[in-house]
């Protein structure tokens, strides 16, 4: 079977809804590099269309009914939105599931040192990267810096014009013989990857002796340097680096990329390229019959652990919240919500790449401009740590789209024995309900620079909306 390029489908109209749509896309993955910024904008958009906070119900004890919008934030790192519908929470919901994360450099607690006359803060990367690809390009640094009386400071420092930015550095060509050996894993090693922030020193205070304390701050001038400059700009001191979280990124907007303008090119969109679509079809449902749940997610590019991961308990407590407000609560009508509900685990395809044809099956394999992507299974090699989709849901999932016309194709991540990936559908298919892999193809996935398609992006949307409103 040959899935056919999709552009040459859409009306004038659609046409413009779709650049009209990878326009607001492309600015917000420019202005939402961290999974803090996406909530943050996420819950400003929300709000504004009518979406309450789920604290709001529980301490007024207002119930919930059908047509009511509620969101929930956990930590500041993940959100769930939810569209009550008019059939009972007991016969399931139909969800949506993305994460927000993506693979990055952080800062360590210990960062700030000198070293030659350069200051540098001392990282570790975060999710699957290849190392040399971070070095030389310019870097961007976003996060957060809460200081011992919880005041909380914001830095977003690189993206505007005239803002300074950071590097790593990478060992010049005339000089590399001996790095050019080494295996592309160890090119650069991850101790490598440590920014360059300052190279001039503070201007000495004019004293007439010199103890060795002195001497010692003498040596570390450009260090010192740094650390005015964070006072002055940020009321911080070094010590606030160890309640800090701090991401480095590349630098600069997404770009519509091609002379045709038809694809993007940014930072992030493994996953924010479907989380982004998730969470603007839930506000383009004016009506549903089976309540709509979005989940927006954490950590997964480290295997979603931890308290804002999806393998924590905030999205089944927030489900055990809603019957509740529902009234009548019991453990059976959740866990009964849980295995009768339908869920796309929206995220990322690896898309067919010519220049490395012998990674991919190409009967199997997504391409760009050839529609939304489902994925039957993912894992690894013989299915190792894979949710595998049931026959029955594909087809019933075939129908709901092919009746909203909406154009997806099949696909696998790479050849057999190459490897694989993962994502969130096996965390929630462990209830029992149904769960699939459908979003959008990426070349570059997990590089600083992903691409894809403006058509993919837009029909993703379209099958979200479909799937919300008909599963």
């Amino acid at each position: 079977m040959e899935n056919k390029c999709i552009w040459n489908k859409y009306s004038k109209a659609q046409l413009k809804e779709l650049e009209a749509f990878n326009a607001e896309y492309i600015n917000f993955i420019s202005d939402c590099k961290t999974e803090r910024e996406c909530v943050d904008e996420i819950v400003t958009q929300i709000e504004a269309a009518g979406y309450v906070n789920l604290n709001t119900f529980i301490k007024s004890g207002r119930k919930v009914s059908a047509g009511d919008k509620l969101y929930a934030v956990n930590m500041n790192k993940s959100v769930v939105m939810i569209h009550m519908g008019k059939a009972p929470l007991e016969e399931g919901v139909n969800i949506l599931g993305a994460h927000i994360d993506s693979p990055r450099i952080d800062v360590k607690q210990n960062p700030l040192y000198e070293d030659g006359g350069l200051a540098y803060l001392d990282t570790h990367y975060y999710g699957g990267i290849k190392k040399y690809q971070w070095v030389t390009i310019p870097l961007a640094m976003h996060g957060v810096v809460v200081k011992k009386d919880g005041t909380s400071i914001i830095v977003s420092l690189g993206e505007e014009a005239d803002d300074p930015v950071f590097f790593i550095s990478d060992l010049l060509i005339h000089l590399s013989a001996e790095q050019l050996e080494k295996k592309a894993s160890k090119v650069i090693e991850g101790e490598a990857l440590d920014i360059i922030v300052g190279n001039r020193p503070l201007a000495p205070a004019k004293k007439k002796g010199k103890d060795d304390k002195e001497a010692l701050e003498e040596k570390e001038a450009v260090k010192k340097s740094v650390l005015a400059l964070l006072k002055e700009y940020y009321d911080m001191e070094e010590e606030d680096f160890l309640s800090a979280e701090l991401e480095i990124v590349p630098a600069g907007r997404a770009r519509e990329c091609g002379l045709d303008r038809s694809m993007v090119m940014g930072y992030g969109q493994d996953d924010r390229v479907c989380a982004f679509p998730s969470y603007k079809a839930m506000l383009s449902v004016a009506e549903v019959d089976r309540t709509a749940v979005c989940i927006l997610t954490d950590k997964e590019e480290i295997g979603s652990v931890g308290a804002t991961g999806m393998q924590s308990r905030f999205f089944e407590n927030t489900m055990a919240e809603l019957i509740a407000l529902e009234g009548d609560y019991s453990d059976l009508k959740l866990r009964r919500m849980l295995a009768n509900s339908f869920m796309l685990s929206s995220d990322v395809s690896s898309a067919f790449d010519p220049s490395y044809a012998s990674s991919f099956d190409k009967k199997n394999v997504a391409y760009l401009g050839k529609g939304m992507v489902l994925c039957k299974f993912t894992g690894a090699r013989g299915k190792s740590g894979s949710n595998d989709a049931n026959a029955e849901y594909l087809g019933k999932l075939r129908g709901i789209f092919d009746k909203d016309d909406v154009s997806f194709q099949l696909a696998e991540l790479g050849k057999v024995d190459l490897g694989g990936g993962g994502t969130i559908a096996y965390m929630l298919a462990k209830y029992g309900m149904n769960v699939i892999d459908c979003g959008v193809a990426v070349l570059n996935m997990h590089a600083p620079f992903e691409v894809t398609s403006k058509a993919d992006i837009y029909e993703t949307y379209r099958g979200y909306i479909s799937f919300i409103k008909n599963a």
